[in-house]
């Protein structure tokens, strides 16, 4: 998903806002309508391996790369696990910790009592934490967020 289409879900999904050109005045150039800063830079997940241990749990390994100017202290991201069938059977919240500016970092996840196999796709269904060091948050994790995936699990927004 492009930066411009998720914010324009953001857009749809947010009540109370409406979009800049509907909020601008009818007379006003367009230039004079503001609209929500993107971030400066990319996140990016890949889910880089998949690998059912003792067929009892799928351990999902996770590359995090914060390709922003953003000290992150801490960033985590409610995620959902489809099986086979496209039935959503667990939904779960995977935390990244903290990412500097540049640093890439390996995260394996371990999913008790499901095999690898039986997961078709995850999907990243919500920002649960994207706070900055020294305090406030960040878009990056959101606006800013890119998957991929390196398995025959679809991963993705």
């Amino acid at each position: 998903m492009t930066r411009l289409a998720l914010l324009a879900a953001l857009l749809v999904l947010a009540p109370g806002l409406a979009p800049a050109q509907e909020a601008a005045d009818a007379d006003a150039p367009d230039t004079a309508s503001v609209s929500p800063a993107l971030p400066d830079g990319t996140f990016t997940l890949e889910l880089n391996n998949a690998a059912s241990l003792d067929g009892e749990v799928c351990q999902l390994t996770y590359v995090a790369t914060n390709d922003s100017a953003e000290d992150l202290a801490q960033a985590s991201f409610q995620v959902g696990f489809f099986d086979a069938e496209g039935i959503v059977r667990r939904i779960l919240v995977l935390d990244f910790g903290a990412l500097p500016p540049g640093k890439t970092r390996i995260v394996p996840f371990n999913l008790p009592e499901q095999s690898c196999e039986d997961l078709s796709r995850i999907v990243v269904n919500d920002v649960a934490e994207c706070a900055v060091a020294g305090g406030g948050t960040s878009a990056i994790c959101g606006a800013g967020l890119n998957t991929a995936s390196r398995t025959d699990i679809q991963f993705g927004l």
